[in-house]
């Protein structure tokens, strides 16, 4: 694994040097994009509309454009900018963990100490711990400033980059505008499917279906050759459910839950 920043998280007069890793990885299959008609990989070429010559990705620059004058922005330009060639993750402030809400969250990062000694690293991480609180830093990455909430997973302090504030978007949804009445037997009856289906998560217990399914159908590909079966391999498809809305909700609840006690007692 390949730290991909490297830098200092202070606080006060306290600095703690840290190496930056990506977190989580993507499991999908890499696929190409070819021609139907002959199976030849598809490639894109970046053109100049002036000149119309191909321009290799070093020769490119970015630009602003406000409708009516263009700036030029060089690499050079970029790099020196004063937020890029910080390397430090500064704490702002340190907030109860409850009060970040999950939907900020952005991208995962662990951090691992890189000094000889990792006591204040360590320090750093017990005193988030016990006073269950979530530390708001900012710094920068990859040409942009990131906010990020600072916490622990395990032994390690994780680094959740946040949207800002203008990136979430209000929900308004006239129909949750208009008043619903909802019985107390109701209530009672979606309380009880919840507890049916209640437990401990488990997340290596899920599966992407799409990737497996997809693996399934390459390695089918390749053990027959380029035309198969569908339906041989992978079964007969499921019907399509009806549409419509679910009239008697009361009916549904019911049903859902001798369907799940039921589930359950098979299992057990």
């Amino acid at each position: 694994m390949r730290a991909i920043w490297k830098g200092a998280l202070t606080f006060g007069l306290v600095n703690v040097p840290v190496k930056l890793y990506a977190a989580t990885e993507d499991h999908d299959v890499s696929l190409h994009q070819v021609h139907d008609a002959d199976g030849g990989r598809i490639r894109y070429q970046r053109t100049c509309e002036i000149c119309g010559e191909v321009v290799a990705f070093k020769n490119i620059d970015k630009a602003f454009d406000d409708g009516e004058r263009t700036v030029v922005l060089t690499a050079e330009d970029l790099s020196a900018m004063p937020a890029e060639r910080s390397r430090e993750i500064e704490v702002m402030e340190f907030v109860p963990s409850a009060q970040v809400d999950p939907i900020t969250f952005d991208r995962a990062y662990m951090l691992e100490p890189d000094s000889v000694s990792p006591k204040a690293y360590v320090l750093l991480r017990q005193t988030l711990e016990q006073t269950d609180r979530t530390a708001i830093v900012r710094f920068s990455l990859r040409q942009k400033t990131r906010l990020a909430a600072l916490r622990v997973r395990g032994e390690v302090l994780m680094l959740q980059t946040l949207l800002w504030a203008d990136e979430v978007r209000e929900a308004s949804f006239p129909a949750l505008d208009e008043p619903v009445k909802i019985s107390s037997k109701e209530l009672e009856l979606s309380a009880s499917l919840v507890e049916s289906f209640s437990s401990d998560f488990a997340p290596e217990e899920y599966v992407d279906e799409y990737q497996r399914e997809l693996r399934v159908l390459i390695d089918a590909k390749l053990e027959r050759g380029d035309s198969i079966d569908t339906e041989a391999t992978f079964g007969p498809a499921a019907p399509a459910p009806e549409g419509g809305e679910v009239i008697d909700l009361m009916e549904a609840l019911r049903a859902s839950v001798e369907r799940s006690r039921a589930a359950r007692a098979a299992q057990g």
